[in-house]
């Protein structure tokens, strides 16, 4: 088979990785890609939104299946695209359909989905400008913090957790009046402040079948102990120690299966990866948010314990035929730590040299923010690279990967110290 995956992050290079394992593939693109996929796929360069390039490009690499990565292209249709054009309707899309992807497009349809299907979830109201003193007084009937969502895509950037009534009010003005985050925010979701723990299960699915894969905990915050912005994740464990098998039943039974077969009763064609980001309240878990890919940098840990072979995965949830496959799992423990540039989450620079890389051993460098260039690996995003490691436990795992850390260097490199700590 010839295989495309688009994207350019580590969750990307953790797929190629894999990928590239399989004797099922022939040969493999990753459209940009960065520099780790380099080393070991072909990358295009071109955008994961331009459906027209892509479809010059399946057509003349005559590519069987397309792994989507990000969620940009599947928010807008990049599945329905291929689906309702007779050249490119024979490929295998792994990634749901349009209407599907407003799981994540829209946490209004999100919120609305859920409670329909009756799936636990926080309480929760919705705003645009026009209602703005609506969500004034909405905000009065809750007790702090208060969390405020933007309706859109906002590169994870969109939800704000404020302790202060009036602090939450201008918040909530500036994102609906000042389009704090653009288009992204013209719709506010309010809802009730759950205090728990989370963490982030996967799920496979064709549309009819599931399959889940191992649970993993991220870290968003960009300092230590859990402080300061929000970033798209520095660092993350799997399994996560505190999912019992009675609190995974839980989440199997009052979350994922209303989940699948909500999708079916509401019509939504969905075949790819459901990220479900769950916070546990007691002993019960409850639906923060969908995402309709896998996380990143959970994919790093994910992936590396998945003992199948990814593309046979891939082609029963083209064909339908997900129930055909037992998920194989290492036992190991497996940790991952991300480096970032120096100012990230805000403005940071580009361009600088990654040197260190042949030192490495027992982990994984998995290439995110990193490009090829002159024969060199240079910075070219936030989040650079997630360095993953195995362990017997979690503990072992991340020593392994802070070990190895230390042998890495870019000017202003930084990564959280704390990964894993709070467990």
């Amino acid at each position: 088979m010839t295989i495309l995956i688009l994207g350019s992050g580590g969750r990307e290079h953790t797929f190629a990785w894999k990928i590239v394992q399989s004797p099922l593939c022939q040969k493999l693109f990753v459209a940009p890609g960065n520099s780790g996929t380099a080393e070991i796929a072909e990358n295009i360069d071109l955008k994961v939104t331009n459906f027209e390039a892509i479809k010059k490009l399946v057509l003349e690499k005559q590519i069987d299946m397309v792994v989507v990565g990000p969620e940009d292209p599947l928010v807008q249709g990049i599945h329905d695209f291929f689906l309702n054009d007779e050249a490119l309707k024979h490929v295998a899309v792994i990634g749901p359909q349009k209407a599907a992807a407003q799981l994540e497009g829209s946490k209004e349809f999100a919120k609305q989905f859920l409670c329909r299907h009756n799936i636990p979830t926080a309480a929760y109201q919705s705003f645009d400008a026009s209602s703005l003193e609506s969500g004034y007084e909405f905000l009065e009937t809750l007790t702090a913090p208060y969390v405020l969502k933007a309706d859109g895509l906002a590169a994870g950037k969109g939800v704000l957790i404020l302790n202060d009534l009036n602090e939450a009010k201008a918040e909530l003005k500036s994102m609906l009046v000042d389009a704090k985050f653009g288009a992204a925010s013209t719709k506010v979701v309010i809802e009730e402040f759950l205090d728990g723990i989370e963490l982030s299960c996967f799920v496979l699915t064709d549309g009819k079948n599931y399959k889940i894969l191992p649970t993993a905990k991220d870290y968003k915050r960009i300092g230590e102990g859990d402080t300061g912005l929000n970033t798209g994740g520095m660092g993350a464990v799997s399994p996560v120690p505190f999912a019992t098998e009675s609190f995974l039943n839980k989440i199997e039974e009052r979350i994922v299966k209303p989940t699948v077969v909500g999708l079916q009763k509401d019509g939504l064609d969905y075949k790819g990866f459901i990220f479900i980001g769950i916070i546990k309240v007691g002993d019960d878990p409850k639906v923060i948010e969908y995402n309709v890919r896998m996380g990143d940098p959970e994919t790093e840990v994910v992936v590396p314990r998945l003992k199948n072979d990814l593309v046979e995965i891939f082609q029963a949830i083209a064909n339908q035929q997900l129930d055909k496959i037992t998920i194989d799992i290492d036992e190991r423990a497996a940790t991952t730590v991300m480096l970032v540039s120096g100012g990230y989450p805000e403005s940071y620079e580009k361009g600088k040299e990654i040197t260190g890389l042949e030192n490495l051993t027992e982990v994984i460098p998995f290439h995110a923010g990193a490009v090829l260039k002159d024969g060199k690996v240079v910075t070219s995003g936030g989040r650079v690279m997630a360095i993953t490691a195995f362990g017997n436990t979690y503990q072992e795992a991340i020593k392994k990967s802070y070990q190895n850390i230390e042998r890495l260097h870019f000017d202003k490199m930084y990564y959280r110290k704390d990964i894993g700590f709070d467990l």
